[in-house]
């Protein structure tokens, strides 16, 4: 066997070229049958479009409560995590930024999860808590506080 006595198993296509010319087969209409929408240069099918009828999603009435414009997000930050960080020191939002773990950008709360065990003593201060955290924190000789938003409002104000 040699390589100029070897054949294809499948066979190639041709690609189609389409408005080329009556000549080619597939000129005129570029193979779109005639008139319509979807005969249309830039045509393409909306999700939920319906061919100009009453869409479902707008026949169906919008009812009852949406908890999406009072969710409050928040950073999660696990114990674990807080090993990182220098033994007695604070920790706040500000050095969390410093440290490039929140960015200044970033508008959520901080809240620290309880997984992982924390092995340094730190003062955390952060907007919420769990359970875990709370005893892990303590656990290790540290404190934990939350951080209230506006009184930090207040000393940028004052400033």
């Amino acid at each position: 066997m040699q390589l100029n006595n070897l054949t294809t198993t499948f066979k190639k296509k041709k690609k189609k070229k389409i408005g080329r010319g009556m000549g080619s087969g597939h000129g005129k209409t570029s193979c779109k049958g005639s008139k319509g929408q979807k005969s249309r240069k830039g045509f393409s099918s909306r999700a939920g479009f319906e061919g100009g009828q009453m869409p479902l999603y707008r026949k169906i009435p919008k009812r009852g409560f949406n908890n999406a414009r009072f969710r409050e997000e928040y950073f999660v930050l696990n114990v674990a995590a807080l090993n990182d960080f220098a033994e007695n020191i604070e920790l706040t939002r500000e050095l969390l930024i410093k440290k490039g773990v929140l960015s200044k950008k970033d508008s959520r709360k901080l809240k620290i999860l309880g997984s992982g065990e924390l092995k340094k003593k730190l003062n955390v201060l952060a907007d919420k808590f769990s359970e875990s955290a709370k005893t892990k924190i303590t656990a290790a000789g540290g404190t934990w506080k939350i951080a209230d938003i506006k009184e930090v409002e207040k000393k940028e104000d004052k400033e």
